[in-house]
């Protein structure tokens, strides 16, 4: 058999090698927001800090020269934005979408307004570790490209499970995230804690953001995130606040999102549209699913979204 007549089994090789690209961004995206939420704080804006972190990353990479120094400068523009808007979110009367809605325009103005200096020129991207060059061929060695983010992401999920579940730390966020006043009868600075879990959500969406412009696409462009920011929020409701859960719903975003150009690749040229928008269609689903209110609280941190 030759690299020629792999034909159809090319297909799932294809969404092999979309998904472990496409998948780093929502599972980084979808972690931060999990801790956000986590804390009793919707943050919105993750899609503007995902696109200040791709811009910031590329520019970064472009002038140093050092790909990791650009995903670091990634995360702290995230912890930049994150800051701004814990304080924001946390002022009396305030609401969580509106906050997060600004920080969606502030954010994406920021990467747009410095960003435009970044479009042509090419930064280092980030080194992959190939793990098929077992095989000869190319698809397989294809699918089987790893960026070192989506492995430090595939470590960081397993962690934050144990964190919320195991440690003294993990038991505030999750305090103030269900019963704020019962964490200040516990002693528990619930500002402090909640501004904490969003400046540490947003470094996490910053580097998501360093992926997309690094390693997959690998360039900075003004619609590099194509709403990742915005679905991750679903896909959090998805996982059931489970960072656990977040990684096989990252996984499984990253991979539909790789359908359509996995079949345009053997000449299904037919509904492409449609299959592009396949991570979309998931989120209408998941939001249709999940409005039952029964649903939607299965789960969900008590005092979220709620100005307690």
């Amino acid at each position: 058999m030759t690299d020629d007549t792999l034909g159809w089994m090319s297909v799932p090789l294809a969404i092999v090698a979309g998904t472990f690209r496409g998948s780093a961004p929502f599972l980084f995206v979808s972690l931060g927001e999990c801790l956000t939420e986590k804390a009793g704080k919707i943050n919105l804006g993750l899609e503007g800090t995902l696109l200040t972190g791709a811009m910031t990353a590329y520019a970064v990479s472009y002038l140093t020269k050092s790909p990791w120094l650009g995903v670091l400068a990634a995360g702290l523009a995230g912890v930049g934005l994150g800051l701004i808007h814990a304080w924001l979110s946390q002022r009396p009367r305030v609401s969580d979408v509106a906050v997060g809605i600004a920080m969606i325009i502030f954010g994406s103005g920021i990467a747009f307004f410095f960003g435009k200096a970044f479009i042509q020129p090419k930064a280092i991207p980030l080194p992959v570790f190939e793990l098929g060059n077992w095989s000869s061929y190319p698809q397989v060695q294809d699918a089987l490209k790893i960026s070192p983010l989506l492995l430090i992401g595939i470590v960081i999920a397993p962690v934050m499970q144990w964190f919320f579940s195991s440690t003294r730390w993990g038991l505030y966020v999750r305090a103030v995230g269900d019963s704020p006043s019962a964490a200040r009868a516990m002693g528990i600075s619930v500002v402090g804690v909640r501004t904490g879990a969003i400046v540490a959500g947003s470094f996490l969406a910053g580097i998501g953001g360093a992926s997309l412009s690094l390693y997959y696409p690998g360039l900075w462009s003004e619609r590099i995130s194509s709403g990742q920011g915005l679905m991750a929020v679903a896909l959090v409701i998805f996982a059931r606040w489970q960072p656990i859960h977040c990684l096989w719903a990252a996984l499984l975003f990253g991979g539909a999102q790789a359908i359509g150009p996995s079949l345009q690749a053997v000449g299904i040229s037919s509904y492409r549209y449609l299959f592009n928008a396949a991570p979309y269609i998931m989120t209408l689903i998941i939001t249709i699913a999940t409005c039952s209110p029964r649903r939607t609280l299965s789960g969900s941190p008590g005092a979220l979204g709620t100005n307690e």
